[in-house]
């Protein structure tokens, strides 16, 4: 509330400054008055006209227009009474005001009224120097309608810039919140993709371990130390995401960070599986070892992905086989099981791990197909073109 009272002073302020400027301009139309009080000079008359001639200058600002016609109206009186004043400098600041705040026809409309009595002013009071009268009135009227336009025009480039400014801050937060919705969906996959996929082995393993306890205690030994390193990994790997996180909202450089996992990555991933107690054949070209970082953790994430979906659904006698290979044009990526899994088992079109690895790989205008095969089982397909064919990287968390 308190951030409200400065701005709301300022429009005051600013709303103000128009009335300051009329009251001054009827102040100066009022001094003419002091000449009129002078023995032999305008009288009561012409005192009266110069109050007459200062009053509406008071709503100049509200009513431009409305204004000029009131004191072109109150010195056509004047004329016709034949009752010289000085204050028919009304008319010219009048006339400034319409010039500045109006549109350029009813300036031209109010500058031909004030010539008009310019006109008829030399008809009945300037004899002798019609010329010289004529041309210096004329000036007068120019130079207020100049000045009055050019007024006008700063102020609509001032408007205009403001308007502009107020734009582009607009389309600066529109781009912040777009950026934050970016970087808060690649975070949500980088979440789903390491939790789902380490509880998901734990839960195997920690399922073996309570069948195995009593028959072969070592090996369920053996299942729970696994599942236990499993979850040190998953948990190391959450906090790396949120040191990202706090680096990120910090402006830090990051250096620290731990390397994002690759292809190389993939046969670690895949012991952990196979400890699960999912047989997994695994093969990959030496030339997929050696692609950029973004295209690695992106197979990396699918292969996880995939394995975890064959884990959960596939069955207790389903086997997988992971194949990785590339060459110059894009590189494959393979996982296929040997299960009973359906489509509404693997997620089908909507799962959010299936749209996860799709919304990865159209980064690099990849493409991710997955479906039963007609062997039986599940198969994910991916294809990514390489860089010198794919648009710029992304950037990846390392």
């Amino acid at each position: 509330m308190r951030a409200a009272a400065p701005a709301g002073t300022a429009k005051e302020l600013q709303s103000l400054r128009p009335r300051r400027w009329d009251a001054i301009s009827a102040a100066v139309v009022l001094l003419f008055i002091v000449p009129e009080l002078l023995p032999r000079h305008g009288g009561p008359a012409a005192v009266a006209f110069d109050l007459a001639f200062a009053v509406p200058l008071l709503w100049r600002s509200r009513w431009p227009l409305p204004v000029f016609l009131v004191i072109a109206g109150l010195a056509f009186v004047q004329w016709l009474s034949g009752t010289r004043v000085l204050g028919d400098v009304a008319l010219l600041i009048a006339f400034y005001t319409v010039a500045s705040r109006e549109d350029r026809r009813t300036a031209l409309i109010a500058a031909g009224i004030l010539q008009f009595g310019v006109i008829l002013a030399l008809a009945r009071w300037f004899h002798g120097s019609h010329i010289r009268s004529f041309v210096g009135l004329t000036g007068l009227v120019a130079a207020a309608g100049i000045l009055g336009r050019n007024i006008r025009n700063r102020r609509q480039l001032l408007e205009s810039l403001h308007e502009r400014a107020s734009r582009l801050e607009l389309e600066r937060d529109q781009q912040g919140r777009l950026a934050a919705a970016a970087e808060r969906a690649r975070i949500a996959r980088e979440l789903h993709d390491v939790v789902a996929h380490n509880l998901t082995v734990m839960i195997a393993l920690a399922d073996g371990a309570a069948y195995t306890l009593r028959d072969a205690p070592d090996d369920a030994q053996v299942a729970l130390e696994t599942a236990s390193g499993t979850g040190r990994r998953a948990l190391a790997e959450m906090r790396r995401l949120l040191g990202v996180l706090r680096e990120d909202d910090a402006g830090q450089s990051g250096g620290g960070r731990d390397p994002a996992p690759g292809v190389p990555q993939i046969d670690a991933l895949v012991e952990q599986v196979r400890a699960a107690g999912l047989p997994v054949s695994y093969r990959v070209s030496p030339e997929a070892r050696a692609l950029p970082d973004g295209i690695q953790l992106t197979l990396f994430r699918i292969v996880q992905e995939a394995l975890t979906n064959t884990l959960k659904h596939a069955g207790p006698t389903a086997t997988a086989a992971v194949e990785v290979s590339a060459d110059e044009r894009e590189v494959r990526v393979s996982v296929a099981d040997t299960g009973t899994t359906t489509v509404a088992g693997a997620g089908g079109n909507g799962g959010a791990g299936l749209r996860g690895m799709r919304e990865r790989a159209a980064v690099y205008s990849g493409v991710v197909d997955a479906g039963p095969r007609p062997q039986g089982g599940w198969v994910v397909a991916a294809q990514l073109p390489l860089p010198s064919s794919a648009p710029a990287e992304e950037p990846e968390p390392e």
